[in-house]
């Protein structure tokens, strides 16, 4: 299964997006061994290609990519944990927030290091194979003061166990599938889509290849984290 990206206007989503292949790095003392980063040079969207992102009906909401707008404008710091509430899940769960560095090509560090992981998939509802497709959609929004990046890659993480694994019903999908996958040299490509101050996305992070990126940005920025069952278009579009 590719992504789907909920849009109306293509030529928006074209402005906000440019895509790149991946590799792996070694011996680099900013990353993990096998981190899977984005291989420029950044090519623009193609019409063709919004157009392929376009949602079917097989596009269940917990798979689908959202990016969206901060409601009621810049949030004041102290209202954050609450900010998800009115948006159609009660249960939404604040993880807080993180603040990237500018410049920075992928921004999520290894807790326990330092060092980042670069593209990965989040493992917070511990789902196997058969139910990876139905996890929490991660929620963000970009608090400033500098523009930052999604990165997702155009492949699923059950793609990818399928295609490594005679039985990948029997596994648990996780960020290592990603590094062998890209490892023997198999087809991935990185999308990047540009988020402002007071925008955001909702995005199948345990599903999707993800990162941040602050790459070529002047400015750190801050971004707030919730996970839940979001249904789809249950905040104002950016596209």
């Amino acid at each position: 299964m590719t992504f789907a990206i909920a849009h109306t206007d293509p030529a928006a989503l074209i402005a906000r997006c440019d895509s790149a292949a991946v590799r792996t790095t070694h011996d680099d003392v900013d990353y993990e061994a096998g981190a899977v980063l984005p291989d420029g040079p950044w090519r623009p969207l193609s019409t063709a290609e919004a157009a392929g992102f376009r949602p079917t009906a097989q596009n269940a909401d917990s798979t689908l990519v959202e990016l969206v707008k901060l409601p009621n404008g810049p949030a004041p710091v102290g209202s954050l944990a609450n900010l998800a509430d009115p948006l159609g899940d009660p249960d939404a769960v604040h993880l807080g927030r993180a603040t990237s560095a500018a410049g920075t090509l992928t921004t999520t560090p290894n807790y326990r290091d330092g060092r980042r992981i670069g593209l990965h998939v989040d493992n917070w509802d511990r789902l196997p194979y058969s139910a990876k497709h139905t996890g929490r959609r991660r929620l963000c929004f970009n608090l400033g003061p500098g523009t930052r990046y999604l990165l997702l890659g155009n492949l699923d993480i059950r793609a990818i166990c399928a295609a490594l694994h005679i039985e990948p019903e029997k596994r648990y999908p996780h960020t290592d599938d990603l590094r062998a996958y890209i490892s023997r040299g198999l087809p991935l490509r990185v999308y990047r889509f540009r988020i402002d101050p007071g925008e955001g996305y909702v995005a199948p992070t345990e599903l999707l290849p993800h990162d941040g990126s602050t790459e070529d940005q002047a400015e750190p920025s801050t971004a707030a984290f919730w996970l839940g069952h979001w249904a789809r278009g249950g905040l104002q579009s950016l596209v």
